[in-house]
Formats: structure tokens, sequence, C-alpha cells
């Protein structure tokens, strides 16, 4: 069991994981160290984080429930589905196989998805002269980002974020209430994989639960308030720091 600090500083972390995951994504940035600080195995942190931020998630998703809209002419609830059908896919996946692999390619995906936040709009605006994207497309998108938020999970908002922006042409403003709710549903898939496979730890994981249940209800509605530029900062300092030490972790 931990001690009364330890357990303040998993529920701290679930504060700030729960509330970046309302704004902009990447709320495992803040869960996982946390959880590898107090002696988690990599894969056991990993699996323990994204349990601890599904509730999270959830309250967040509740909070923008009268935003859901569809995406690129996509319903919310086939996304919905795509994405728990990931999400189970990639969590099997981790329970399976070893992550230092992966750990390694991380890093490249969320530098992919940072470009994409700096240059989605103006290059969704071109590649849509050009192209015509379709709801397969986007379909064929959400299967691969609730297979990575499954299996990993570290930066999946802010790479979801990039994704809608590149293919949807929406502002990370409008993405709050559909993102926040991929979120859920893939921390919800990979949340049953991990329970039933023994991966989690709990007394680390109901503190960092109760905080990030309060970080994304905070989130969330803070979002409501913030103006559109101030959203657009956030998610490109959030991306950027992510994205950064992620390389550091891996090729430092």
């Amino acid at each position: 069991m931990l001690d009364l600090t330890t357990a303040a500083l998993a529920a701290a972390a679930g504060i700030v994981g729960g509330a970046m995951n309302a704004l902009a994504g990447g709320g495992t940035f803040a869960t996982m160290p946390a959880l590898l600080a107090i002696g988690t195995p990599a894969n056991i942190a990993n699996a323990t984080s994204n349990l601890a931020l599904m509730p999270g998630a959830a309250a967040s998703a509740w909070t923008f429930r009268d935003e859901l809209q569809p995406v690129g002419g996509a319903s919310v609830r086939a996304l919905a589905a795509i994405t728990f059908a990931g999400g189970l896919a990639g969590s099997a996946l981790l329970v399976a196989t070893p992550p230092q692999a992966f750990d390694l390619i991380v890093p490249w995906l969320l530098l992919i998805a940072f470009l994409a936040i700096v240059f989605g709009k103006s290059a969704a605006a071109r590649l849509s002269e050009r192209v015509s994207i379709g709801r397969r497309t986007l379909f064929v998108a959400q299967a691969m980002l609730g297979t990575y938020g499954g299996y990993f999970g570290g930066g999946v908002g802010i790479m979801t974020t990039a994704t809608y922006g590149l293919l949807a042409g929406e502002t990370p403003r409008s993405m709050f209430a559909p993102r926040t709710l991929m979120l859920a549903v893939a921390n919800l898939a990979a949340a049953i994989v991990f329970t039933l496979t023994g991966l989690v730890r709990w007394d680390a994981c109901l503190p960092m639960l109760a905080g990030g249940l309060l970080g994304g209800w905070l989130g969330a509605h803070l979002g409501k308030r913030l103006p559109a530029g101030a959203v657009r900062a956030w998610t490109i300092f959030v991306t950027a720091a992510t994205t950064a030490v992620f390389f550091w972790r891996a090729y430092g």
C-alpha cells in the first residue's frame, strides 16, 4: 500500500492529467512519470494510467455532451464504436507484446501530430481543394487512433486533434466534445482488458482515478470558457512539450 505522501502524488498527477485531457490531450504524460517515479514497471504504469484517466475523460465528455456533432460527416456513434473496437485490439496487443520497441516509435508519431496541429488548418484547406476526403478515410484513421489509444495512449488526444484538423478541417475548440468522448471510449475498452489481465496497480490507481475525475471536470469547465486562440496555443504547447520529452525518454 502507498503511504499518504505517495498517494497524494498519485492524486495530484491524476488532477493534472485529467485537466490536460479535457483541454488538449496528453494527460498520460502527467500520470505515467508519477507512476514510474514510485517504482511501477512501465507496462503496468501504462495500464494503470489508462484506467485512472478513464473516469476523468468520461466526466469531460459528459460536460461537453451538448456540443457533440458529426465529425467530417461521420456520426459520433460510428466513430465511438470504431474507437471501442480499436481500443480492445490495442490493449490486447499490449498484454501480448513488450512495449520497448513501440516506445521508440511513439516520439515520431507525436512529432507528426505536432506538425499536423501547427499546419493542420492550412493543410486541410489545400487538401480539400485537391482531393475529396470521405468518411471511409476518417473511419480508418479512427480505428488506428483507437488501437493506439488502447496500446499506449500517450498523446492520443493530441493525435486525435491533429487528425480531425487535417481530415475534417475542425478547429481545436470544436473538437473538445468528440475528442474527449473518443478518449473515454478508448480508455474504457482498454480498462476492461487491463483489469481482466491483472495489469493494474490498484493502490496507485484509486487515488489517481479520483484526481483524474476532478481534473477532467475542472478542465472541461475551463475549456468552455477559453477562447479558440488560447486553446490552440495550449494545444501547441502541450504537443511540443510532450513530443520533446518522449524523444528524450526514448533516445536521451
